[in-house]
């Protein structure tokens, strides 16, 4: 049996009313687009930023990696904007928080689909 990696998702606060998560799942389980490179993956928490200006993110991250998430991905609605076309503007600070409070040596993925 092959281990599928453990995945915690951070996404969006502004977008959860427009968009349930269904293609993160999808592609995760599917080890499709983000995920070609580590094969499908298990998501164990899904998780918000917490808002704008993102400042929960670093501790949302923190918690799923002590819940066993290996990886930690940022959906597409924060670096791509996707469903509204607008990507967060404090997206390089909240990933800088996070790899300050999760450490280097926990993998970041930077998109989902």
């Amino acid at each position: 049996m092959i281990k599928m990696l453990k995945v915690g998702v951070i996404r969006c606060q502004q977008t959860e009313d427009m968009c349930p998560g269904n293609t993160d799942f999808k592609v995760a389980s599917k080890g499709k687009m983000a995920f070609e490179e580590t094969g499908p993956v298990e998501i164990i928490g899904f998780l918000s930023c917490g808002g704008c200006s993102g400042k929960k993110a670093s501790t949302r991250a923190k918690m799923m990696v002590d819940r066993g998430a290996e990886v930690i991905v940022f959906a597409s609605c924060i670096t791509k904007g996707n469903p509204i076309e607008f990507p967060c503007p404090n997206y390089a600070e909240i990933k800088k928080s996070v790899i300050k409070k999760i450490g280097p040596d926990i993998k970041i993925i930077e998109w989902t689909h």
